[in-house]
This record gives structure tokens, C-alpha cells and sequence, in this order.
């Protein structure tokens, strides 16, 4: 299981000098993955967070968010181990070849280091800035993906669906590994859940609490070997939008408190066969937990971390 943490991407501690120390201290370390996250727009009303959740006003730092894929190719050139991952860019904001495009760049430059999470997007308001559809989620982020495959697969491409069409011809670059960089797709539905497994993807998670976490687990590695894909090669990723703290914490959410409680709460994960782990509770909530705090937390967790 490997550790990774969110990059310090959004409001005012957001910054080059401050992008390159994270990411270079990371690898230092032994972090597995850094990570970016995607927000076009901060919306000055009170929104659903998440798309269905309570109506409250968006956090400040969403006014200023640096973009994941550009962020990631300056980091890129600044390390050399560690994987650079997005959890998650709004794929349906880009055509499929846009996007294929930008991400098999990053993985060239990065020399396969990219871990791709996407996703649909929750914010009526960044849809509407996009001038995309709402009606294109569900079926239309499926074929997305399909035909972003169908770019990184052999020339002459080719693709002829009901949103996208990809006219015969050759494109490039193509990412490291045939077959395309690792894909992630984040889900928080069991509609989504199932879409992602029958697709062959990674999945990438929000962590919660513990029963929804197995129940998910289990239900995407059921519906991956219904439609013919070995579960044991999908990786699962799990966010914990919680910090590592120095002192023990009475009231906590899973994965969160000080370096032993976490470190107890990874014997409950061990056993789920969770690939990857990263912390955001710096940037989600920026005021409890400092960057460079969360890295030493992080330093002092990795010697805990089942095999």
C-alpha cells in the first residue's frame, strides 16, 4: 500500500515555490503519488456540495486553483520517482481527443509516472461554464473514455460513437504503457461504481466510513469479473479529505488523527486490497493542517504502512 498526499494547488498558500518544495520533499520521503484536483470556477452563491449534499457556500480557496495537468508537467521536470496523479480532472470539459492528448504528453514527459482520475464533475455551475450538457454524464462519460482509449491504441484511430467521433488518422504522442496511462475514475455512486468496473478501470474513492467503503470494494470487484476484467488489476484508490494530526483525537472520521490512530485504522484497510492512499485534509480544509506538517505525519506513517 503507498502513500500520497494532495498538492498545495488552491487559495493564497497556492504558489510555484510552494508546488516544487511539496513535490520535492514527497519523493524525498518516499511518498508514492502526489496529487492535483480540478476546479474551474468558485460560485459566490451557496451550492449542493458534491452535487447532492448539504447547500452551504463554497470554500474560499476554490477561487484560486492551479490546473492539474499543467501543474503535474512543471512537476514533472522538478522529480523523478515519484507518480503524479489527479484525483479528479472533469474529463466531459475536454473532447476525448483533447484530453487523451494532454495526458499521454504528461505521461511521455513524466516517463509513465501518470496516474489519470477522472471523473463527471458534480457542479451545475462549472457544466454550464463549460458549455457542456448536464444529459452528457452517464453514457457520455463512458464513451468519453472509449474513445480516449481508442486514441491511445494503434494507428490508424478510429472512433464512431453517439457523442464522439474520432475521424480515421494518426495521433500522437501515445502514452508510455500500450494501452494508455493508469485510469482512475472517481465514483460516489453505485451507478457509477458498476460503470467504472465494466469499463476496466481503476476506481478511486472518497473515504467515508468503513461499511460503505467495503460494500463499494466489494461491488466493484464483483461487477469487474461479471464483465470479464481481473479485479486484482483494477487499482483502488482512497481519499481521506482528513488530516494527519500530531495530537490524538477524541471525534475523528476514519484515517484521520494522530499517526497511531491512522496507523491502527490501516489494519481495517489491509485486508480490502486498497492500492493507494492520500491525505487532502491540507487543501480540503487548509486551516487545520499545514502542508509541511502533513508531510512529516506522513513521513512518520510510512513506517506503519502494511506490505
Amino acid at each position: 500500500m503507498k502513500f500520497g498526499a494532495m498538492l498545495p494547488t488552491a487559495g493564497p498558500q497556492a504558489s510555484p515555490a510552494a508546488l516544487v518544495a511539496f513535490a520535492e520533499r514527497a519523493e524525498r520521503i518516499g511518498l508514492g503519488a502526489v496529487w492535483t484536483f480540478e476546479r474551474l470556477l468558485r460560485p459566490t452563491q451557496p451550492i449542493p456540495m458534491g452535487g447532492s449534499g448539504p447547500t452551504m457556500p463554497a470554500p474560499m480557496e476554490w477561487a484560486t486553483v492551479y490546473d492539474p495537468l499543467e501543474t503535474l508537467s512543471y512537476l514533472a521536470a522538478t522529480t523523478s520517482r515519484i507518480g503524479l496523479g489527479t484525483s479528479v480532472i472533469d474529463a466531459l470539459f475536454s473532447s476525448p481527443v483533447v484530453l487523451a492528448r494532454r495526458l499521454a504528453t504528461l505521461d511521455q514527459l513524466s516517463e509513465g509516472r501518470l496516474l489519470a482520475g477522472i471523473g463527471q464533475g458534480w457542479m451545475a455551475q462549472e457544466y454550464t461554464a463549460a458549455g457542456v450538457p448536464w444529459r452528457r454524464r452517464g453514457a457520455g462519460f463512458a464513451e468519453h473514455i472509449q474513445a480516449m482509449r481508442a486514441a491511445w491504441g494503434p494507428d490508424p484511430v478510429y472512433f464512431d460513437g453517439r457523442f464522439y467521433q474520432i475521424p480515421e488518422s494518426e495521433f500522437g504522442p501515445k502514452p508510455v504503457r500500450e494501452g494508455g496511462p493508469t485510469l482512475l475514475v472517481g465514483a460516489a455512486t453505485p451507478t457509477a461504481v458498476e460503470r467504472a468496473a465494466r469499463l476496466g478501470t481503476g476506481l478511486s474513492l472518497v473515504m467515508f466510513d468503513w461499511d460503505a467503503l467495503r460494500d463499494t470494494i466489494t461491488t466493484f470487484r464483483q461487477t469487474a469479473k461479471s464483465a470479464g476484467h481481473d479485479p486484482s488489476a483494477l487499482p483502488i484508490v482512497v481519499q481521506v479529505n482528513g488530516s494527519i494530526t500530531a495530537a490524538a483525537q477524541d471525534e475523528r472520521g476514519p484515517l484521520t488523527g494522530s499517526v497511531e490512530q491512522v496507523a491502527a485504522d490501516l489494519q481495517q484497510l489491509a485486508p480490502l486490497g486498497v492500492d493507494h492512499v492520500v491525505w487532502a485534509g491540507h487543501v480540503v480544509q487548509p486551516m487545520d493542517t499545514h502542508p509541511d506538517d502533513q508531510l512529516d505525519a506522513l513521513d512518520q506513517l510510512q513506517t506503519f504502512a502494511p506490505a
